[in-house]
């Protein structure tokens, strides 16, 4: 059986579907992606489907089912590479892939990840934030 390949890049795993999405194939992607978001402890999961000409129902809720695994496990998913085709037939389908960011490649999903982890850094007590920083007082 064919094994989707799972590429760690910093804090953020891609995955680049570049064989056909046979129901066997995704339910091990789906196995192996979370066993990798816990190894890694990655922020990030980027799923590029550039290469997948059709997307049928199952494969589209094993996508639903993978975001919803990784958010479970501290991991944001975006899904890249979307062809029109199959967007129209995600949309005809009814499946709105709950939980699933998208983006144009993968250079824009890597953006929208970082963008997402740095709105979410909590800031550090003790440390003045440096927009507010307090003036400089002489002490006695």
């Amino acid at each position: 059986m064919d094994r989707v390949p799972i590429l760690k890049i910093g804090d953020i795993l891609l995955v680049s579907i570049q064989i056909d999405m046979e129901d066997q194939v995704a339910l091990q992607l789906q196995e192996d992606l979370a066993d990798r978001i816990v190894a890694t402890g990655c922020h990030g999961v980027i799923i590029d489907i550039s290469a997948l000409d059709i997307v049928d129902s199952f494969v589209g809720r094993t996508l639903a089912t993978i975001a919803s695994i990784s958010r479970v496990l501290d991991a944001e998913t975006v899904v890249v590479g979307m062809r029109p085709a199959v967007a129209i037939t995600l949309v005809e389908l009814g499946l709105s892939l709950p939980g699933i960011r998208t983006a144009l490649n993968v250079e824009l999903g890597m953006a929208l990840l970082a963008r997402d982890r740095d709105e979410e850094e909590p800031e550090v007590p003790g440390e003045p934030d440096e927009d507010h920083a307090s003036p400089a007082v002489d002490q006695p």
